[in-house]
């Protein structure tokens, strides 16, 4: 049986990945294709132009982006399923591994289990 985990990478906005970044991430995630464990993975845009919407008291309100109070944003994410979440550890600690030496920002990312089947608790 396999567990699906979100990875969620936070980063200061700014900057574009270089190609030779871009490339590695992608050999990454083919490795990850090949051994049946990568369920999708991807960049995000810079928040200008995206939107944040919100439920507060009741009240939904939708504001544009950027936004600027934010000092780090969600960058990208991949999802595995895998064995367990030691396997999710291993795969994100490949993917911070292939940052090093060509990217200029510090890097955090959340693992998360999901919650694919909520009466199985997860």
């Amino acid at each position: 049986m396999t567990m699906r985990f979100i990875t969620i990478v936070r980063t200061r906005e700014g900057g574009r990945p270089s190609p030779a970044l871009i490339e590695k991430i992608g050999q990454l995630g083919a490795e990850a294709a090949q051994q049946g464990v990568m369920v999708g993975m991807g960049g995000l845009a810079p928040t200008a132009l995206g939107a944040r919407a919100r439920l507060s008291k009741g009240k939904i309100t939708v504001t544009d982006g950027p936004f600027t109070e934010a000092k780090e944003v969600i960058g990208g994410y991949a999802i595995y399923d895998v064995p367990a979440k030691k396997d999710a550890i291993e795969w994100t600690r490949k993917f911070l591994e292939a940052h090093v030496g060509l990217w200029d920002h510090d890097l955090e990312v959340e693992i998360r289990q999901m919650m694919d089947d909520p009466s199985k608790g997860c």
